[in-house]
């Protein structure tokens, strides 16, 4: 009998809103993040519109000694408050200078899709190329490092167990859930903090922008700018943020009479191999279907079950193809459709980030009883039309949600599928 896994703690930094209490009450309001970037203004980038989160650096300042924040660029900074966040809402002691006590049956699987590329870019290529190696700095190198982010906050919360940065493209944070699950599941770990993080830079958004894959169509008016399942999306809108969340065996969280989110029913990964219309920048439909129903079949869940889709939903042609291989999965045609919607619509896509940020939204749908609704879709995509009553375009009770799925599918054909159902004290 597999291990039971439970969600006790989150922590987030998103553009329209820093806290979980604080994201809640956005998600609610149907509250957008996205907002003109004058960093792609003044680079000429097609489009000018973001997600970028307001107050990191205050809040870091709040919570870290100015020794530490010298050594943490941007990402350490996103990955670290929220991963604090999370460890504090989970109930557990932060460790005080000096202590040197190791928590070895907790660890972290904390994923980036591009990682400290702001640090690269502003620091190490113009010193490198100027001649200036020796004033890079003793940092230089923890903060380049795909690494970097997780081994960050295994030192501020002394981890003991297994530390690593997991990286596939838009899959990452919902992978490194299933991922750190996979471990406490295995009996490897009792506890794993699993996330993801990316940073607002140029360096990091300009290649999207040369593919033409952002809308450059709102630049005028950017909160409309995101537009997941709508006949007039353009192209996503590039997100940046962070979320953290506390994954842990059930029996550690009962021993230590932790307050319990929810339970982790169930989790898949896969690849399509580059085939049946998959490519390095495209799903393979059949691999998408075969991820979401292999996190049914874990979750030994009826998919009948299953009330809300937390969905992946960029604002691409990618979309209807997204729709249909849930419905294919689930077996389950638009009359019986379950909710459907897309927070990408508020805050963008978050890249690397954006499986952990939207598993922080599902689950807060969950223990709250709503949906939140979809932005500027009101023009539904007309292959989708048949699926029009399951997308609530302002936030819908839901009192008796129960199960949510969150999947995400990344550049290179890669997917990952997670399986939430609300906690039943007497489970």
């Amino acid at each position: 009998m597999k291990r039971r896994v439970v969600i006790t703690g989150m922590g987030v930094i998103a553009p329209n809103a820093n806290g979980v209490g604080a994201f809640d009450a956005a998600l609610r309001k149907t509250q957008s993040g996205l907002r003109t970037v004058d960093f792609m203004v003044k680079h000429g980038f097609a489009c000018t519109v973001g997600g970028m989160p307001q107050g990191v650096d205050a809040l870091a300042q709040s919570l870290f000694t100015e020794e530490e924040l010298l050594a943490m660029n941007a990402i350490h900074r996103y990955a670290a408050v929220a991963a604090v966040e999370a460890w504090s809402d989970a109930g557990l002691e932060r460790p005080k200078f000096g202590d040197e006590r190791v928590h070895w049956d907790t660890g972290a699987v904390l994923g980036t899709g591009i990682g400290g590329m702001d640090t690269v870019g502003d620091r190490v290529v113009p010193m490198v190329n100027e001649n200036k190696v020796k004033r890079l700095g003793s940092t230089s190198v923890e903060q380049v490092m795909a690494s970097g982010l997780s081994a960050r906050v295994s030192g501020i919360l002394a981890l003991g167990n297994q530390v690593t940065t997991n990286s596939s493209a838009c899959a990452t944070g919902a992978e490194a859930i299933a991922m750190g699950a996979g471990r406490i599941r295995a009996g490897l770990a009792e506890r794993m903090l699993c996330g993801g993080a990316e940073v607002p830079t140029p360096y990091n958004w300009a290649g999207f922008d040369a593919m033409r894959v952002l809308n450059r169509k709102h630049n005028e008016t950017p909160e409309a700018a995101s537009r997941p399942m709508s006949a007039s999306a353009g192209g996503f809108i590039p997100g940046a943020g962070a979320a953290v969340l506390v994954v842990e065996s059930l029996d550690a969280a009962r021993a230590r009479g932790a307050r319990i989110y929810a339970e982790l029913l169930g989790e898949a990964t896969n690849c399509g191999g580059h085939r049946g219309g998959g490519s390095m920048t495209a799903p393979n439909p059949e691999a998408v279907r075969r991820c979401i129903a292999a996190a049914v079949a874990d979750a030994a869940l009826d998919p009948n079950e299953v009330d809300a889709i937390s969905g992946h939903l960029t604002a691409t042609g990618a979309d209807p193809r997204e729709v249909a291989s849930w419905s294919a999965a689930l077996g389950r045609g638009p009359e019986r459709f379950p909710w459907i919607t897309s927070t990408k619509s508020l805050v963008g896509h978050t890249l690397g980030a954006a499986g952990a940020i939207e598993s922080v939204a599902a689950l807060l749908m969950l223990r709250g009883g709503y949906v939140h609704g979809s932005k500027n879709c009101e023009d539904v995509h007309p292959e989708i039309s048949a699926f029009a009553a399951s997308i609530p375009h302002e936030t819908t009770p839901a009192p008796g949600l129960r199960t949510i799925m969150k999947a995400g599918f990344g550049f290179g054909d890669v997917n990952a599928a997670l399986v939430f159902r609300k906690w039943d004290a007497q489970a």
